[in-house]
């Protein structure tokens, strides 16, 4: 069972115990609490709010993330996911390098390099796709001031086409196409999800 701590209740204590035992120093002696004045109930000091709270009026008006947020937001979640996903792949690969001969301890060593090599090499592509996506639907964002799914579409084309632009033109177009097919697709799905998925 959880019990509060109440300093005015331990004081009490502390000063009956002192006035009857008068061995330790002057009896009806008042001993000092800190907490004596302070009568603030404690629900008040940490009630969280439900909702955002917003500096100005504007911000709350805004229905979608800020550019930090979703910088941070779609880098964190490439990186996260390309991570996961390359840590399964190398988990595979380490799995199918095993040999007749091999240890316990050389096996281990050899899922947790591959997985490790695979993790990262995923990982900081998909935080690279993720970092650009997010400052370019930014820009696009707040170069045409409407959020719509233009934006995404365009800044899915743009990721895929900087992306492999050090590949060629023929490969980074590809690439373009790619990306804002993904993205399409995405927000197709999500738009679905909203109609018909009750949550």
């Amino acid at each position: 069972m959880l019990m509060w701590f109440n300093p005015n209740t331990a004081i009490h204590g502390l000063q009956s115990s002192f006035k009857s035992n008068p061995k330790r120093g002057k009896p009806n002696r008042r001993l000092y609490s800190p907490y004596q004045d302070l009568q603030i109930p404690y629900q008040t000091l940490y009630e969280i709010p439900t909702r955002p709270e917003y500096l100005f009026q504007e911000e709350s008006l805004r229905q979608r993330r800020s550019w930090g947020e979703n910088l941070t937001f779609y880098t964190g979640c490439g990186y996260l996911g390309g991570a996961v996903c390359g840590t399964g792949k190398g988990l595979v690969e380490g799995v199918k390098a095993f040999e007749q001969g091999d240890t316990m301890k050389l096996r281990i060593n050899r899922i947790l390099n591959a997985s490790g090599h695979a993790g990262r090499k995923l990982g900081n592509g998909a935080g690279v796709i993720g970092l650009l996506y997010a400052g370019l639907e930014s820009g696009i964002v707040a170069i045409r001031d409407t959020d719509d799914v233009i934006n995404s579409v365009v800044a899915g084309l743009g990721t895929g086409a900087l992306y492999k632009a050090a590949s060629g033109p023929r490969s980074a177009a590809v690439a373009g196409a790619i990306g804002g097919l993904a993205v399409g697709l995405a927000m197709a799905l999500k738009q679905a999800a909203k109609r018909y998925v009750p949550v």
